[in-house]
């Protein structure tokens, strides 16, 4: 999806009615995991809410890589936002439209109709009191030259649906008379720029539809068809178990996909991609019909713009606190891909933290009083416990071990940074997936849900340095596994408890899983149906 970069000076103003008047305004940019998660959870009787977004649906993005091969259909896997906020108690107002700029000083918002040959102005703007970014990420390109002018890409159901209809066109041209075997074998040879899930998904759903339903419908070219994965990385599906990357690249092996690890993509142009093999250092010609890129996700440009604005220009993404507040504005608040969490190092406050646990003011740090606060620490600090899990560590105490492994019954300030200097080794940035982005509006949703509750009577924890509590938990994500489909009706899962699970069965899991997640009966129905359709008729090859 396209965001616009420049504004028109005129703009027409929303003002907030009178029967509104008394409620805090909140408005939300973007209809994706995030932003809906976040509507469906909201209590909106205390606030006035109003959605802007440039298309008008939820989109369920984990089966875009099965739309664009016809194994879900497009219009399965959206539910329109009108039909999601009409079953709220209450009223949510919500405009398509773009977000041109975000004017944190006025609280302000300025938008653009995505309509524009129909009569009426087009540029507006609204007032807030809170503002939730949810409007995702768009493709990184890495200013690769000849990405934008000749890849592909998977991150909307518009580019689902331009795939499909590009895999056919690659068929029916290959077949024509007159080319060569060659320029068959060209045409035929599909790449994907990307080991990851979604690279990894959408080679497999190609495979099935090729060697399911093709090769019956184009039988002269089946020999020439090739479909290869490049992944600048040592393996596919390296955010995965190592026994799940074994057995995608051992499966594709089989299956004749070709996986080329270790070579970065230099440059793309009309009918080849240019790599260079991290190895040797050769670059390599790979002539192509079709590249699809699924190498990451970039900043949109009027986030950009709005991180300028607060200081954040030299980040490469917009960055919250741990409560999701984008940090230099409180009044926003940023979820899903287009944020990241900045969680807070322990050695920034750890002179606070050992002072607030001194009661005695001795000096020295017991055992005893360290217990005291630990709790706090573990909330407000994560990573403590996550270092303790890594080291086999089943007692805090055991950080204060001396050299020897003998246990001090107190420590200076020295002694307990030392004890707590390789804590923060363990953070680690939240992975730009639906699973974040759904947790992340749940949460805010509940924070809104409870606003003056917990102002009130603070449930975070303790505020070091000062006296006083945070009002709310801090955002804590819980890991409920991942799938990833790798075709011939077999997947393999990471679930937690250190759980893998690879095969036919997975599959069956996976189907539950994604069934079950729908945001709505008839979206649940519709994806169902056709996955009853494709094993009964198989897949429809049709160009539309």
């Amino acid at each position: 999806m396209v965001y616009a970069e420049n504004v028109d000076n005129s703009q027409k103003v929303v003002e907030r009615s009178q029967s509104h008047s008394k409620k805090k305004k909140i408005v939300v940019l973007g209809t994706g995991w995030a932003g809906t998660s976040f509507l469906k959870d909201m209590d909106i009787s205390s606030y006035d809410v109003e959605v802007v977004s440039p298309r008008n649906y939820f989109a369920f993005t984990p089966l875009l890589p099965s739309v664009t091969c016809g194994t879900v259909e497009a219009r399965s896997v959206v539910e329109p936002v009108r039909n999601i906020i009409k079953k709220r108690n209450g009223e949510i107002q919500f405009w398509e439209a773009e977000c041109l700029k975000i004017d944190p000083e006025n609280h302000k918002v300025i938008c653009r109709s995505i309509v524009e040959n129909l009569v009426g102005e087009n540029d507006f703007s609204l007032e807030y009191d809170h503002l939730v970014v949810a409007v995702g990420a768009q493709v990184n390109t890495f200013d690769t030259p000849g990405v934008m002018e000749h890849c592909h890409f998977l991150k909307e159901v518009e580019d689902a649906q331009k795939i499909r209809r590009t895999v056919i066109d690659c068929f029916e041209k290959a077949v024509l008379p007159g080319l060569s075997e060659e320029e068959r074998r060209t045409d035929l040879h599909f790449v994907i720029v990307g080991g990851g899930p979604t690279g990894v998904e959408f080679a497999a759903e190609l495979h099935d539809f090729i060697h399911e339903d093709l090769v019956q419908l184009y039988p002269s070219v089946k020999d020439l068809v090739k479909i290869t994965v490049i992944q600048s990385g040592d393996h596919i599906l390296n955010t995965f178990d190592e026994r799940i990357s074994c057995f995608a690249e051992s499966k594709f092996q089989r299956d004749g996909i070709e996986v080329l690890t270790g070579c970065r993509v230099v440059s793309v142009s009309e009918h080849s991609v240019n790599m260079k093999v991290k190895s040797t250092g050769e670059y390599v010609i790979v002539p192509h019909g079709m590249v699809v890129w699924s190498t990451g996700v970039g900043t949109r440009p009027f986030v950009r713009d709005f991180m300028e604005q607060i200081g954040q220009g030299k980040r490469w993404i917009l960055a919250t606190d741990e409560w999701l507040r984008v940090k230099g504005c409180p009044d926003v608040y940023a979820i899903g891909d287009c944020a990241t969490v900045d969680q807070r190092k322990i050695m920034e406050d750890i002179l606070t933290i050992f002072e607030a646990a001194d009661t005695d003011h001795s000096g020295t740090l017991t055992i005893e009083e360290f217990q005291d606060v630990l709790e706090d620490i573990i909330i407000r600090y994560p990573q403590v416990e996550l270092y303790l899990k890594s080291k086999h560590l089943f007692e805090v105490t055991e950080l204060f071990k001396d050299s020897e492994g003998n246990e001090r019954e107190e420590v200076d300030i020295e002694g307990f940074k030392s004890a707590l200097s390789h804590v923060d080794s363990q953070m680690k940035s939240l992975p730009a997936t639906a699973q974040v982005a759904a947790q992340q509006g749940s949460y805010l949703a509940s924070c809104f849900n409870r606003w003056e509750k917990c102002n009130t009577n603070p449930e975070g924890p303790r505020v070091f340095g000062s006296a006083g509590r945070h009002a709310f938990l801090p955002f804590t994500y819980r890991h409920l596994g991942q799938f990833a489909p790798l075709g011939g009706s077999k997947a393999a899962a990471e679930l937690p408890g250190d759980w893998v699970s690879m095969g036919r069965s997975t599959q069956w899991l996976w189907y539950s899983v994604y069934a079950s997640k729908q945001v709505s009966w008839r979206t649940r129905i519709l994806v169902v149906w056709d996955w009853t359709r494709r094993y009964i008729f198989g897949r429809d090859s049709s160009r539309i």
